[in-house]
């Protein structure tokens, strides 16, 4: 079955409760997308999935060189950055779009949804 990459993007800068208004708000969305990571493992399509600390707190390494370098934040300066995940597995796009809404309800963010780049994704566009 093909998956899916579900990410979820907030803004750079977070209040004490996050990207949410308030204590009630941060702790209803935990528990909504508790209960919709718990649907995607009873229906089947569960991989892995996780929250991401601020990306303040990233190191970026170049490994290109004869010696890696390290430097500390984001590799791009912007005002949303990656905040979660889900790693799920569907039958198409269309049911990846739809499981896609149900978890942007749910956590109350944006989700961009990309399929992975697969062994036969990557034959498909060589035969092309």
């Amino acid at each position: 079955m093909p998956r899916y990459l579900m990410s979820v993007f907030g803004p750079a800068e977070r209040t004490d409760y996050g990207n949410y208004g308030t204590k009630e708000d941060m702790l209803q969305a935990f528990a909504d997308t508790g209960a919709f990571n718990d649907k995607l493992q009873r229906d089947g399509h569960f991989v892995f999935a996780d929250g991401l600390e601020p990306a303040s707190t990233a190191t970026t390494v170049d490994g290109q060189g004869d010696q890696p370098v390290f430097t500390d934040g984001p590799y791009l300066e912007a005002k949303e950055y990656l905040g979660g995940f889900w790693v799920i597995e569907a039958a198409d796009l269309d049911e990846a779009l739809a499981l896609a809404a149900e978890g942007s309800k749910a956590c109350r963010g944006k989700v961009e949804v990309r399929p992975f780049n697969t062994e036969e994704s990557l034959k498909a566009m060589l035969e092309s």
